[in-house]
């Protein structure tokens, strides 16, 4: 199997413009929800939505979307029908003058910060397929759903706009029980997915990566690229504490010295690194098993190391506190896990 770029990011905690808030609001509206219902709790006003540029964190989008996937649960696929590459300013315009959908997925995935993704994609050649992965682990469960639907429909869209002709999908899995009705899966998408599979993977024909697309321009993907690294830049500079912490525990070794060692790397104490995370959202203990778990997959998947060895370079004292946790996070054992990859 041949992997395409591999995505920038990780995890779905990154800053982001303001647009998706703004089209979350607006789709509400349309649907009879008012915008200070949908903006609650997410420390978002309607003046600030004016504002094109500014930026929001990832968990102010994510309250929106939670508001807005407990009023109107159904409504994942259509809303991300509505994220078309205008949504994303010059990233968007990036990935429409490529040269062809290859260049196009590569590009979005070393931009895919610049995007409002929050199920993490990954794109792997294999044989005359291509398999798109939306990792949905790291998401809370009461909005996972909902934003695999949006994120699905909005990667489906956006590969619409690239050809004249649709990129048709040969497959479609997904990890959720079959609702009441799939018309509306099979009316956006053209296949009847299966549902409660391990993953949510769509595939289609390898033969579209190399197609060239109409709007394809060179000069202008190189201005748009260059517009997208200097904003890249800017915003990868202004990342927040669980982005460092992330980049500290990702480092070997780093594991086993808890949280008192990764406070004294940033300068500060560990009641202050607890305190800044607290404001940010989240915790290290989350951060910790978000980098253990993802470092465990990559582990496991080469097949070269045993569940002890795992354990051991992820900081467990035992290999049943790993095999306890690896369960807790993905539903099965290390070793069942790397059977199946």
């Amino acid at each position: 199997m041949t992997q395409l770029a591999e995505p920038v990011v990780r995890h779905w905690d990154f800053p982001r413009g303001i647009a998706s808030v703004r089209l979350l609001t607006r789709f509400a509206g349309e649907r009879g929800l008012g915008m200070d219902e949908v903006l609650a709790g997410s420390g978002l006003t309607p003046a600030r939505l004016q504002d094109s540029a500014a930026e929001v964190e990832a968990r102010q989008e994510l309250g929106v979307v939670r508001n807005l996937a407990a009023a109107l649960p159904d409504a994942g696929l259509a809303l991300g029908r509505e994220y078309h590459a205008a949504t994303f300013g010059i990233f968007g315009f990036a990935f429409l003058s490529s040269p062809t959908v290859r260049d196009a997925v590569n590009l979005a995935f070393r931009y895919l910060d610049l995007s409002f993704a929050f199920s993490m994609p990954r794109a792997v050649v294999a044989g005359d397929r291509v398999q798109m992965e939306l990792d949905d682990t790291a998401l809370p469960d009461d909005v996972a759903r909902f934003l695999v639907e949006r994120d699905l429909a909005a990667i489906h869209t956006m590969l619409a706009e690239l050809l004249p002709t649709p990129v048709p999908l040969l497959s479609l899995n997904l990890r959720y029980p079959e609702p009441s009705t799939v018309e509306e899966y099979t009316a956006i998408f053209g296949v009847r997915p299966r549902f409660a599979q391990p993953g949510n993977v769509g595939t289609f024909d390898a033969t579209f990566l190399d197609a060239p697309l109409p709007l394809a321009n060179p000069q202008t993907v190189a201005l748009c690229e260059s517009q997208c690294r200097t904003l890249v830049s800017q915003r990868r500079s202004r990342a927040g504490i669980a982005d460092e912490v992330r980049a500290r525990l990702t480092r070997f070794g780093a594991l086993a010295g808890g949280m008192p060692a990764v406070a004294r790397e940033l300068g500060m104490s560990t009641r202050t690194l607890r305190r800044k995370l607290d404001e940010s959202g989240t915790s290290f203990r989350t951060l910790l098993d978000e980098v253990r778990m993802a470092l465990a997959e990559e582990m496991l998947t080469t097949g070269a190391l045993s569940i002890e060895d795992v354990a051991i370079r992820l900081g467990y004292a035992e290999a049943s506190s790993f095999i306890h946790a690896f369960k807790r996070w993905k539903g099965t054992t290390p070793a069942a896990y790397g059977r199946r990859v």
